[in-house]
């Protein structure tokens, strides 16, 4: 069974070489994982940056997008040029760690490569604020669903190719991970949940997680955003 790992990237000059040695030096002894880093529109050096670091390492794979529509959009394309069994994708920031993603990889090994099991990270080391608007998110949208949804926008996550293949009209933006997590429990995928240390950025800035303002206005986006996927995909007893 081989993997393919998808990481969108804007603006990450900075983190794109160091995300690139981690890989290398995880997997020195196999030959069984891809990544895909997705150059999603970016305005700085990221392009000549990721090309070089391709045509260097067998592993990596480079998409370029030439305009930035969103997370979710470079996530998709990334994982459409996915030819491996299992598809994967991470935040290209390292707050979520390429150690983690391997990690993520050999739980599916040991779990023995099923198709409807789903591999997640469950973040830890977060500030308080943080911390608790994710605690009310998850009760909100566990209300809204139905379902117990938690730590929702957590990265890395890992599933078999055919469950993404059953994806339609999936968002542009982060709520992509939402879309993919409720998807998974009207499918009845086994969601399989691992701690993993959320570091604090080294290179770039975000452009969305900062300030109080910010992530609230971002939290009620994805508020509305629930309720039109709760219409839009309906379970089977609906």
């Amino acid at each position: 069974m081989s993997f393919t790992i998808v990481i969108p990237c804007f603006n990450e000059v900075g983190n794109i070489p160091e995300i690139v040695r981690l890989f290398s030096e995880l997997m020195k002894d196999r030959n069984d994982v891809k990544i895909i880093i997705v150059n999603n529109g970016s305005t700085d050096n990221s392009y000549s940056v990721l090309q070089d670091l391709a045509d260097k390492n067998d592993f990596l794979e480079a998409l370029h997008i030439k305009t930035n529509i969103g997370y979710g959009n470079g996530v998709v394309e990334g994982l459409r040029l996915a030819k491996t069994d299992f598809v994967g994708w991470m935040y290209g920031d390292l707050q979520s760690r390429p150690l983690d993603t391997m990690k993520a990889i050999d739980m599916m090994i040991a779990e023995s490569f099923p198709k409807d099991l789903y591999i997640k990270g469950r973040r830890q080391g977060r500030s308080s604020l943080d911390r608790f608007i994710t605690f009310g998110m998850s009760i909100l949208e566990s209300i809204i669903f139905g379902k117990l949804m938690y730590d929702i926008n957590s990265s890395p996550s890992l599933v078999h190719k055919s469950f993404f293949e059953s994806w339609k009209n999936p968002p542009d933006d982060y709520s992509l991970d939402l879309y993919s997590y409720y998807l998974s429990k009207i499918k009845k995928l086994r969601m399989k949940r691992f701690k993993i240390q959320y570091l604090p950025r080294v290179y770039g800035y975000t452009t969305w997680n900062y300030g109080l303002k910010a992530k609230l206005s971002l939290s009620l986006n994805f508020l509305k955003y629930s309720v039109r996927l709760k219409k839009a995909l309906k379970e089977p007893n609906d």
